[in-house]
């Protein structure tokens, strides 16, 4: 699944050299996209042109793609048709993001321009049935959530998850949402304060955990930040959080399972884990936890255990045990079994429910509240990567 960053910039609210340098900095850091919404930027039909032919020749210069938020009212003001676009193209604009449907077919003409722009939805389901019906590619359908400035509006994180698998279900189709920046005074549409989310329980989260969470779905493509501007670490971490998200599997046994079609691997959703370690977890220990590749499990889970075979079954490293004063495990504690049960030992397990402490298992890490909500979605097949 191909996967993009991207930032978000305000025109009507912030200077354009101020503009300029966070898509300097944002292009560093791997950033490909960059979304603003031309109906919001008052001025005459040349003065918005202007503006924006300047702020994409900049943005096409460091590498990046411009993605304009757009609707009727507009079209209107710029002298656009549905049959014209050329005032978009002369610009040089790569994706008109429709903030509300034309119709069914309106909207499929739309997306077949002649003009080679690329035409992204609101998160819709009866648009992209009403493309699908029509006879559009799924692969050439994009879709991107809305962001929300007011605190308790943005959706809820079952609803966002149903309608991504329903909005998946007509084939890959591109989907974008956006996470928030919790650096100081950023800015937004409609005086935000509270930053530009999609999924409301994550408005406040560090946002990397933000990104780490939404892509643990494997159903979003691209993720861009609402608000402006994020600090230079947070788009170092969003960096990151990418680059962790694929990897090679070098395990032998896993390949030929794979191969010979006995294990299936969801090679789209990655479970990045940055978990809290234990005091006194021993050199071996953290070496299977972290740079094993992958953790995954080859069976549907119980309700107590989620359980990583491979790095027991490769490593036969001594896994000393180490006492620890919980009479019963909890959800989100991360465990390695020890050589109190030998043949099982340097299998890497997380606990679900309540599980025992029988001196069989080392407490080595704790997964952080914000991030337990992870845990709902690892199953069989799914790929875990433990980070730092």
């Amino acid at each position: 699944m191909k996967h993009t960053l991207g930032i978000s910039v305000y025109p009507d609210v912030s200077p354009l050299e101020d503009i300029k340098k966070y898509i300097e900095l944002s292009s560093k850091y791997g950033f490909k996209k960059i979304f603003s919404s031309m109906f919001s930027v008052e001025g005459s039909k040349e003065e918005v042109l202007d503006y924006f032919e300047e702020l994409i020749a900049f943005s096409h210069k460091h590498g990046m793609i411009v993605d304009l938020d757009v609707n009727p009212d507009l079209f209107k003001r710029l002298d656009a048709s549905i049959n014209d676009l050329s005032v978009f193209s002369e610009i040089g604009v790569d994706i008109l993001r429709m903030d509300q449907s034309f119709g069914k077919d309106k909207d499929f003409e739309l997306m077949n321009n002649k003009y080679g722009i690329d035409i992204e939805f609101n998160s819709n389901i009866k648009v992209v049935d009403g493309l699908a019906k029509a006879g559009a590619n799924p692969e050439d359908i994009l879709v991107c959530y809305n962001f929300y400035p007011q605190r308790y509006t943005g959706f809820g994180w079952d609803v966002f998850r149903e309608m991504s698998s329903e909005l998946k279900s007509y084939g890959d189709v591109n989907i974008g949402a956006f996470v928030s920046s919790n650096n100081s005074n950023t800015h937004g549409v409609w005086d935000s304060k509270d930053g530009l989310p999609t999924v409301e329980s994550l408005r406040y989260f560090p946002i990397d955990t933000q990104a780490r969470i939404l892509l643990a779905t494997g159903l979003i493509n691209d993720i861009i930040i609402g608000n402006a501007y994020a600090s230079e670490d947070e788009l170092k971490s969003l960096k990151e959080v990418y680059d962790n998200h694929s990897f090679d599997i070098c395990n032998e046994g896993l390949k030929e399972s794979i191969e010979s079609g006995t294990f299936t691997v969801n090679s789209s959703q990655v479970i990045q884990l940055k978990p809290e370690l234990c005091e006194k977890v021993s050199d071996v220990e953290k070496d299977i936890l972290y740079n094993f590749a992958p953790h995954i499990s080859i069976e549907r889970n119980n309700e107590f255990i989620w359980r990583s075979r491979m790095s027991r079954i490769k490593d036969e490293r001594s896994i000393e045990p180490r006492t620890s004063d919980k009479k019963y495990f909890d959800r989100g504690d991360v465990l390695i079994v020890n050589d109190n049960y030998r043949h099982y030992a340097g299998e890497v397990e997380i606990a679900l429910g309540k599980v025992e402490n029988d001196g069989e298992r080392n407490l080595v890490a704790r997964i952080k509240e914000d991030e337990l909500m992870m845990l709902d979605l690892i199953d069989s097949g799914i790929l875990v990567k433990f980070i730092k």
